[in-house]
């Protein structure tokens, strides 16, 4: 069965100042209704003050900005403005942050940096006469320490530096009980060549908040180049202090800052609609499947989790996460991280690390809300849901019935 094509266009919306509705138009069976977007944990619509920034810094600040002629003066003050607001959203000074072309990027570039210190400073000890204590650690190698839930930016990352013999690493379990590392886990694994750890603050999976804002990327680093060391991966101009060279795109860096800045000044109101939202959405669907036939998978005993994020499974032989929203009308969502598309019906490694068994994680339906979703798209994605859900099982059971009368 194939999902009907949706053409999503955003409009203003009278919850705050930019708030978007998604809407599509989707025909199935001669007929046509708003399609609800509720898959904000992998992109958002952009806030339409930011497509303004956007907007005005093609038209005017399309110059250079290593130039000193106007257009580019205009793209360099852009750039400012942009990194005071992002250092003002993260509370970090405006110098501590690097523009990248995406997430990416940002983590790609901690890792060569680790490992690059780690083999400088090594060097360093050698001329100066001193060593490390290895504790019997045979091959001397910089040591990372990740957690088994990380994003593929982190992961493929750590799994590539081993397969080339550049690091070696410890993979942290989470939980079962709060779907956290420990920290004595933690502890334990350092050694004397650990030169990284990296965990997540939050999963896409279970729970994160989105910006509205394009696609690039941002850095954070305190005191770069001073108390913190950064070593570019690529070579060219000087920009970005030599972090990370190349032209910098001013639209999305202006994009990104008109993001941040509308974070920082709306953040509390933001939060607390799409937590009321997500709370509604989860009361609203133990009272249509009941408690008996839905699973929680981001409900965590004591631990705390952010506010616009529902993953939960339909429980049920044939109600796997992907056919349910195949076989719904109106409702766009996933099934988890869109950096996992590609890995067919296999349930998700995140929540099988977190303890969800096999059959509860294949029918994973991840559902996050944004700044603009209501109660009203609430009500009609579980009405969504609950007719897809019953198509299924009416299908499975004339199929079984079919099967059993042949034999």
């Amino acid at each position: 069965m194939e999902r009907n094509d949706c053409t999503i266009t955003t409009d203003g919306s009278p919850f705050t100042q930019s708030y978007q509705k998604v809407t599509a138009t989707e025909e199935r069976n001669d007929s046509s209704s708003e399609c609800i977007y509720m898959d904000y944990n992998a992109t958002t619509p952009v806030d339409i003050e930011v497509i303004q920034t956007v907007t005005e810094a093609m038209q005017e600040a399309w110059g250079n900005p290593s130039s000193s002629y106007t257009p580019g003066r205009k793209a360099k003050a852009l750039i400012d403005w942009s990194r005071e607001n992002v250092a003002q959203m993260v509370g970090g000074r405006p110098e501590d942050i690097i523009f990248t072309s995406g997430g990416t990027e940002a983590n790609n570039l901690v890792f060569h940096t680790a490992v690059k210190y780690f083999w400088d400073h090594q060097r360093q000890l050698a001329q100066n006469g001193a060593s490390v204590e290895l504790g019997g650690i045979a091959e001397l190698l910089p040591h990372i320490i990740i957690s088994n839930i990380e994003h593929d930016s982190v992961q493929l990352m750590v799994d590539n530096l081993i397969e080339e013999k550049k690091a070696n690493a410890t993979f942290l379990p989470v939980s079962k009980v709060t779907g956290c590392t420990e920290v004595d886990d933690l502890i334990a694994a350092v050694r004397p060549t650990t030169c990284l750890v990296s965990v997540m603050l939050a999963n896409n999976e279970t729970g994160i908040l989105m910006f509205h804002g394009p696609r690039i990327g941002v850095l954070y680093v305190r005191g770069p180049g001073t108390s913190t060391p950064v070593y570019s991966m690529f070579f060219g101009g000087g920009q970005e202090r030599k972090f990370r060279p190349g032209t910098e795109n001013t639209p999305m860096i202006a994009g990104l800052g008109k993001a941040a800045q509308l974070v920082v000044q709306n953040l509390e109101v933001y939060a607390s609609h799409m937590q009321e939202v997500r709370d509604y959405l989860e009361e609203k669907l133990l009272t249509v499947f009941g408690k008996d036939k839905l699973h929680f998978n981001s409900h965590f005993k004591g631990s705390d989790r952010l506010p616009n994020t529902c993953n939960m499974s339909i429980l049920g032989p044939n109600l796997q996460g992907r056919k349910v929203l195949l076989n719904c009308r109106r409702l766009l969502a996933s099934v988890g991280a869109a950096c996992h598309s590609d890995k067919g019906n296999r349930p998700s490694h995140i929540l099988l690390n977190s303890g969800i068994p096999y059959d509860v994680a294949q029918n994973a339906i991840r559902l996050s809300v944004g700044r603009a979703t209501s109660k009203e798209d609430v009500v009609a994605i579980i009405e969504d849901l609950k007719q897809a859900v019953n198509e299924i099982e009416v299908c499975a059971a004339q199929a079984g019935q079919t099967h059993r009368d042949r034999n």
